[in-house]
């Protein structure tokens, strides 16, 4: 049977990957992101695009309905300022954490209400290593230290209906979000990875659809580190 999956953010970076590989796979996309793309990985009948600001959490429970029942949930979606705390303004602030937790864990919440009905599905949310070891755009890291803990509480919720949630913490990814990375962090970063490389997004999309479709069934509620031994534990 074709898997439906959601993938929110995927018109660029690592969300583009994943739905590149997902319908290499035989996999119906549904692509969430704030912008439509023309990139033709994004034109394949296997993709619908949906422009969506998921800021606006209120609306996020219409667009699930409309979208209808899934089988898989990719949370890629989210940004980050390369900002110190005194540089956020109050609305910035805000966007961070609507985006980067309010929304994944909001999609979570409606798209498992099928999923529970079906005793069947897979969630998967990109979280970081910022949010395990802490990050100078200290909103950034708070957001992603809130998702990894939010995918553990999904899964003791969701487990026992036959749902995985399973997160991925990644490295710094060849993105445009290296750009809001000092080059001197760069360096420093580098010099810690048995690569001496970042990580590239099809890594990170590989990664997702392990977890997403191969993943043994007993995988639940983990965080799985893909840094270059970077950071150990």
């Amino acid at each position: 049977m074709t898997k439906r999956v959601i993938i929110t953010g995927g018109n660029k970076g690592i969300g583009l990957e994943a739905v590149r590989l997902f319908v290499e796979q035989g996999c119906q996309v549904i692509s969430i992101a704030r912008k439509r793309s023309d990139h033709l990985v994004l034109r394949s009948p296997a993709v619908q695009q949906i422009e969506f600001d998921l800021t606006r959490i209120a609306q996020i429970p219409d667009l699930v309905q409309q979208i209808g029942p899934v089988d898989i949930l990719v949370n890629n979606a989210g940004m980050m300022t390369g900002l110190g705390m005194d540089a956020y303004s109050p609305d910035l602030q805000t966007q961070v954490l609507r985006l980067n937790l309010e929304a994944p864990v909001t999609l979570m919440h409606e798209v498992s209400k099928a999923m529970k009905v079906a005793h069947s599905g897979r969630i998967v949310n990109n979280a970081s290593i910022a949010g395990q070891i802490g990050h100078p755009d200290v909103w950034y890291g708070i957001t992603k230290a809130g998702l990894i803990n939010a995918t553990k509480s999904f899964a003791k919720l969701l487990g026992s209906c036959g749902i995985q949630v399973n997160a991925i913490a990644v490295s710094p990814v060849e993105t445009d979000m290296l750009q809001f990375i000092p080059q001197a962090r760069k360096e420093s970063f580098l010099a810690t990875t048995s690569e001496k490389r970042f990580a590239q997004p099809e890594e990170v999309a590989q990664t997702m659809f392990w977890l997403a479709l191969e993943a043994p069934s007993y995988l639940n509620g983990a965080c799985i580190d893909l840094n270059s031994a970077s950071y150990l534990r």
